[in-house]
C-alpha cells in the first residue's frame, strides 16, 4: 500500500513545541510521528473491541471530571507512602 504524506501546520504556544521537540528527540521520533500516533491512538480507544478488557473498560472513566496533573501527582504521593 502507497501512503501519501501530507503536510499539516499547527499553531501551538513557544513552550508546548519546545516540549514536543524535546520530547520527540528523547523517543527518537519526530514531533511529526508523535501527533500522528497520538491521533491514531484516539481512534483506537473509540475501537472498544480493540482494546484490551480492562483498558476498554477504563475508557472515559473520568470524562466530566476535572483532574488536572498536579491531582495526580498528589495521588501518587499518597499512594507510594
Amino acid at each position: 500500500m502507497y501512503v501519501i504524506n501530507t503536510k499539516l501546520t499547527l499553531r501551538m504556544d513557544d513552550e508546548l513545541v519546545r516540549q514536543a521537540k524535546a520530547e520527540a528527540a528523547r523517543r527518537g521520533k519526530s514531533v511529526s510521528q508523535m501527533v500522528g500516533e497520538f491521533v491514531d491512538s484516539l481512534s483506537a480507544a473509540r475501537r472498544d473491541e480493540e482494546l484490551p478488557p480492562v483498558t476498554a473498560s477504563l475508557v472515559g472513566v473520568l470524562k466530566g471530571h476535572d483532574v488536572s496533573q498536579a491531582d495526580y501527582k498528589k495521588h501518587l504521593l499518597e499512594k507510594h507512602r
